[in-house]
């Protein structure tokens, strides 16, 4: 008898990105993601609005349904009639319906100072999707219930899926508006951002801030403790963020506008209890040759080479932490071992006890890329202390000579096909291997210990006798491999050796139809 395959039944995210997919045409979905969250941003701004009004009509508040004050002191966006999403619904099949929409977006932007410059700009007149089709994406949108289940955030996982889809759907190239969640999740649980300042320097679309707010909330702390500043170079994805924060009731300092990080910093005396960040890779001409060679972002190190930001970005979180800061930030693995100024700068880092640890991450994580890359942990306060996280206290030994490597390359599970990503489960492992390693000994947390292929605790004079490489594979050991062969220069011979073979083999296709061409033959290999 024939086994009985049972479907697994689509949730909301799925079949409301299905439905607005099928509805994109020729539009690309750089364009269409800021038409599909724009409107979800107007459903739930609208429904927010009718409930606070019912509640308004509860108190036999009749006279102040149309004025903001009492909208705003809940916060709750305040609409006119013509923003609200029944007015659009119901105009959804006329001619102007685009205009209809862009005008409600900018009269809730007029009404409503903290939105200012976060919804999409005449997004809909301009792209000329067909009535038809934005009819029918309103209807898509219409099913969404935001006030169903308070405590499933309904609303805020769809704009995540959504984000995640579009940055999948843009891929390499594009798509950099987003960091992969599961990314963002390890580095929360590793540098724990429960009480202070959160600071952004590359917020792209907000995810770092919204996990940051879920770890919060997931140790039962308040978000009244929290305060937060990120900064956005593209005005689109500045505009992201801005929705994804507003959708969530996440009250963040983006700066001013959006704008450039080393050439316009918006926050220039901010002093930071956490950073996380994705800083754009490997970025080249970021600075003029004279441009920002007194910059005091830089002061005590050499000056970051312009061809390459990423050390930019390093002396530039650098400056702004606390004290106690901490930071958790991504880069591509070639800052690990650079030379020139770039060494440079490193050596400093390790000298001055700033860097805490190196965690290499898997291939195809990201949707951008398929490079390996690397999570940074930088920490002002390595020393023995005690900081209070929820109603438990964690004890922090003193690691100041001491840098912690972690290979994670074996370690993930398949994601969208191509990609890979980690389970909780691999999050709450890694992050407990790292706070074991950081506890006292004798303490009641279980005590770290190096494993092969996986973790080593090295010292300052361990790193300083490598010549301040932080490379995690001269460190940790491999217990299938000649100690003596680097593993990423082996995989980078390796990989160039593949290359070659398949360059040949496509010569090899064309000498060989060539020669059927010339017999009177035409074949396709």
């Amino acid at each position: 008898m024939a086994k009985k395959t049972i479907k697994k039944e689509k949730s909301i995210e799925e079949n409301l990105w299905d439905a607005a997919n099928k509805l994109r045409g020729s539009i690309e979905s750089s364009e269409y993601k800021h038409v599909v969250l724009g409107l979800i941003f107007l459903k739930f701004a609208s429904d927010k609005f009718e409930k606070r009004k019912e509640e308004l009509i509860a108190e036999g508040k009749e006279k102040y349904l149309e004025m903001k004050d009492f909208y705003n002191m809940k916060n709750v966006f305040f609409l006119n009639e013509t923003s609200r999403w029944s007015y659009l619904i119901k105009n959804a099949k006329q001619d102007d319906i685009a205009l209809k929409i862009d005008t409600a977006l900018n009269q809730i932007e007029k009404n409503n100072p903290s939105l200012r410059g976060a919804l999409p700009d005449n997004y809909f007149s301009r792209l000329g999707l067909e009535k038809s089709k934005l009819g029918s994406l309103l209807d898509t949108i219409n099913k969404i219930d935001t006030q169903k289940d308070k405590s499933q955030d309904v609303v805020g996982r769809v704009y995540e899926y959504f984000l995640s889809k579009f940055a999948l759907a843009e891929g390499k190239g594009k798509g950099e508006f987003y960091t992969p969640k599961s990314i963002v999740n390890l580095i929360a649980e590793m540098i724990e951002p429960y009480k202070g300042i959160i600071y952004d320097p590359a917020c792209g679309s907000g995810g770092m801030f919204v996990q940051s707010i879920k770890f919060i909330e997931s140790h039962h702390g308040s978000k009244q403790e929290i305060s937060i500043y990120g900064q956005e170079y593209t005005n689109t994805t500045y505009k992201l963020a801005k929705m994804n924060l507003a959708i969530r009731g996440i009250s963040a300092n983006l700066g001013e506008k959006a704008a450039n990080t080393f050439s316009d910093d918006q926050h220039k005396d901010l002093k930071a209890d956490y950073i996380m960040a994705n800083p754009p890779f490997n970025q080249k001409a970021w600075r003029a040759e004279n441009e920002l060679v007194d910059d005091p972002r830089w002061r005590g190190y050499d000056i970051p080479p312009k061809s390459n930001a990423n050390y930019a970005w390093i002396l530039n979180m650098v400056s702004k932490l606390s004290d106690d800061g901490v930071a958790g930030f991504i880069l591509a693995n070639g800052a690990l071992s650079g030379g020139g100024e770039e060494y440079k700068i490193r050596r400093k880092l390790v000298e001055n006890n700033l860097v805490e640890a190196i965690v290499i991450l898997p291939q195809n994580m990201f949707y951008t890329t398929n490079i390996s890359v690397t999570v940074w942990i930088l920490n002002k306060n390595k020393t023995a202390h005690t900081r209070s996280i929820g109603d438990k206290e964690r004890h922090y030994r003193d690691r100041e000579e001491e840098v912690l490597f972690m290979d994670l390359r074996q370690i993930g599970e398949p994601f969208e096909k191509k990609f890979t990503q980690f389970s909780s489960k691999h999050i709450q492992d890694i992050a407990k291997t790292y706070h074991n390693w950081q506890s006292p000994v004798g303490s009641d947390s279980p005590q770290y210990k190096d494993i092969p292929e996986y973790c080593y605790s090295a010292t300052k004079a361990e790193i300083e006798k490598k010549d301040f490489s932080l490379v995690p594979s001269k460190y940790i050991e491999f217990v299938n491999r000649d100690e003596n062969i680097d593993f990423d220069t082996k995989m980078a011979s390796l990989q160039s050796e593949l290359s070659n073979l398949l360059q040949q083999e496509e010569q090899s296709k064309s000498e060989l139809l060539d020669v059927f061409k010339e017999l009177g033959y035409a074949i396709k290999l």
